[in-house]
């Protein structure tokens, strides 16, 4: 015979006994039909009568409940059953107060957002505690709710600088790249359960403002793919190009703003298809095909806008209406490499390498129509230095230490031999790489030098002034190049062949043309002055020197290579790779949510997780039960369970049809479901020996499972 027990509560606070109870005591009568014992109010006393252990239920369920109203929560009856359910349950000693007291974000509601049971705090807490987590279970039991709640939480602490929110888009049915609209209204009916989520706990202008400047992203899993480069692409470093495969983590390398960043992580991706992306202005680098590149066509710039597309998707639109489509974005700021000692003057090589003469076989001399360069050259020089005039544009450079009859080296040529500079013509002039690899000043200074005697603004009506500059020397154009793209510009060239060409006149005769000579054209940042002769620098001014632009001008296959992956410690995660330009890598400082992880293929999550950077946490999500692959494609969710158990700072929670938190009739139904599918899936075992979709799914680790 079983025996009975009558227990009476009595409560003071009058408010939180009516929040405790509810319109006509519906609450103490949820308690009853859950509990099983009969509870009945008298004033201010409560009264439980029935069963030893389920009067014990409702006993701890009213005492906590009420604690709750005295502190002020908001009860529902949703939480009076779910804490009863709580405490029946095995709930591992969670108590109702560390449940539903357990406040993740009080969104503008008001109703605040907490773990409506022992498995949700189970997962809050494997959040908490891990940088990884998995979370399986059926619809409805807040896989991702919660988890959109947490990194909502985490981005207003300022743990955290972004959110990323993605989902595998199977049921697309098409590429989302290059639909009409801006990204989210092209991806918007795929992502929108992640929407709702962040529309309820962030206000509208707030919610806007932040996915506007990316502190919020919401993309298909398709938009993360493709940051992976060949093992021998170029890096830019502190050295010099490295190539991305010889990286290791605390390596330094260049971020966008031209400033060294620390190496953070080194992600081999595997052989990969690659291609080569080349610009208007030469540059190019080596990618995969799905490679993301942030773009802005002419439609966005109007807009103040830019879009994200991969790089298979822009090369049949490279041109609209014989335009260029595609720009792509430039180094913020010069390379930031520190300063070294140089031999002769930066400003002063410039000058030398434009018009001096340096083959040895003379004393070094220097000619220019402008007798202002011949004062600069000689102060670059030094005070022992003098530019003597000869006749026409012609000055000798005067040693003022030489002394008849005695044997003195001439500075000038010493120092151009230490360059290896001695004995070099037009043709064969380049800047030495102390002076390549060297700080912005020295740099900018070379540019100037030779800016000033062999280049010049160009002027055209209605357009802004650009810079042109002129040699017969291929490795010197090479060069200017180079100090061109390190101080955040562009430089374009063209190829005047010698054969062919009206002969040029030297004191009334003709004179033939014995080297091709290479014509550029150079942009460069507005805070950036080409020039040092007065009267080039006012008309630059006059005019203005617009700004540098690149767009993507061919996309071609390259075939396949090993590929890596590397992230750095960078804020905008950027680096620079191959001819300066700027590339992405994985996600820093980021919380970053998949949902829907099921329809993942392996590769595709093998790509997610390895896209973790530093302070950064990752949350997968996904029903095994209900995946949209096609048939005998694997999960990569059931794929990546099966690897991860052993792996410490990655958590695991599984939640059933009883940790569902809609309309009580959604368990049932998930129940009924999860029936029938297993007896077809029985069924298919018996008869062909295998499921639809790959082996079986791995026995999950406990719920509460860390490492």
């Amino acid at each position: 015979m079983k025996t009975t027990r009558r227990e009476k509560l009595a409560f003071d606070d009058p408010e939180a006994l009516q929040a405790l109870c509810g319109s006509n005591n519906a609450r103490l009568k949820l308690v009853e039909r859950t509990s099983g014992a009969q509870v009945n109010l008298r004033g201010n006393e409560v009264m439980i009568e029935g069963e030893e252990s389920a009067v014990d239920t409702a006993k701890s369920a009213l005492e906590q409940l009420y604690d709750l109203a005295l502190n002020g929560k908001a009860l529902s009856s949703d939480d009076v059953v779910r804490a009863v359910q709580l405490l029946k349950g095995d709930s591992n000693g969670v108590s109702i107060q560390g449940v539903f007291g357990d406040t993740i974000l009080t969104p503008r509601s008001g109703r605040p957002i907490a773990p409506k049971g022992a498995s949700q705090k189970r997962y809050v807490d494997l959040i908490r505690g891990n940088d990884v987590v998995f979370s399986v279970g059926p619809a409805g039991t807040g896989k991702t709710y919660l988890a959109v709640a947490l990194a909502v939480r985490a981005l207003l602490d300022k743990q955290i600088r972004r959110i990323i929110l993605t989902r595998p888009a199977v049921e697309a049915g098409e590429r989302l790249g290059f639909l009409p609209g801006t990204l989210e209204e092209k991806i918007d009916p795929y992502l929108r359960p992640l929407y709702d989520a962040l529309h309820d706990m962030i206000e509208p202008d707030k919610l806007e403002r932040f996915i506007t400047d990316g502190t919020i992203e919401i993309a298909p899993l398709a938009f993360m793919r493709g940051r992976a480069q060949p093992l021998d692409a170029k890096v830019m470093t502190l050295d010099g190009w490295r190539e991305i495969g010889s990286l290791k983590v605390g390596d330094q390398v260049m971020g966008s703003d031209g400033w060294p960043t620390t190496v953070t992580g080194v992600f081999p991706q595997g052989k990969k298809d690659v291609c080569r992306v080349t610009m208007t202005d030469g540059s190019s680098t080596v990618c995969c095909d799905e490679h993301l590149w942030t773009v802005r066509t002419a439609s966005d710039k109007r807009r103040g806008k830019s879009r994200v597309l991969e790089t298979r998707e822009m090369r049949d639109n490279l041109r609209t209406f014989h335009q260029n489509t595609y720009e792509v974005p430039m180094l913020r700021f010069p390379a930031m490499w520190g300063p070294r000692s140089v031999p002769m003057e930066p400003y002063a090589l410039g000058l030398m390498l434009g018009d001096g003469c340096m083959t040895g076989s003379t004393t070094p001399s220097f000619a220019t129509g402008d007798d202002r360069l011949a004062r600069a050259l000689e102060i670059g020089l030094g005070s022992r230095m003098e530019l003597v005039h000869k006749s026409g544009p012609d000055y000798r450079i005067k040693n003022l230490d030489y002394q008849p009859g005695r044997s003195t080296p001439h500075p000038v040529t010493v120092t151009l031999r230490e360059l290896g500079l001695l004995g070099t013509r037009s043709n064969t002039k380049f800047i030495p790489e102390i002076y390549l690899w060297n700080c912005t000043e020295v740099r900018l200074a070379v540019l100037q030098g030779l800016l000033d005697t062999d280049g010049g603004p160009v002027t055209q009506k209605g357009r802004t002034c650009r810079i042109q500059y002129t040699t017969t020397s291929p490795q010197l154009r090479d060069d200017v190049v180079f100090l061109v793209r390190s101080l955040g510009g562009v430089a374009y060239w063209r190829t005047r062949e010698a054969a062919g060409r009206r002969p040029g006149n030297a004191r009334g005769r003709d004179v033939e043309h014995r080297q091709d000579a290479f014509v550029m054209e150079i942009r460069l940042p507005q805070d950036v002055k080409p020039f040092r002769l007065a009267r080039k620098a006012a008309l630059y001014a006059e005019h203005g020197g617009g700004r540098p632009q690149r767009y993507i001008e061919s996309i071609e296959p390259a075939g396949t290579a090993e590929t890596v992956c590397i992230s750095v410690d960078a804020k905008d995660q950027l680096y620079v790779t191959d001819d300066f330009i700027v590339t992405h890598n994985t996600l820093q400082g980021s919380f970053i949510i998949l949902d829907e992880a099921q329809n993942t293929t392996p590769a595709q999550m093998k790509m997610f997780l390895t896209r973790l950077g530093f302070d950064s946490k990752a949350v997968v999500t996904g029903d095994i039960t209900q995946t949209d692959l096609p048939r005998g494609e694997r999960s990569g969710l059931r794929d990546a369970l099966e690897l991860v158990h052993d792996i410490r700072g990655i958590g695991v929670v599984e939640f059933t049809d009883a940790d569902v938190v809609r309309h009580p009739l959604v368990a049932a139904l998930i129940r009924a479901y999860d029936k029938r599918d297993r007896a077809r899936s029985e069924a298919r075992e018996r008869r062909d020996g295998q499921g639809d979709n790959g082996p079986p799914g791995p026995h999950l680790p406990p719920s509460d499972a860390i490492d």
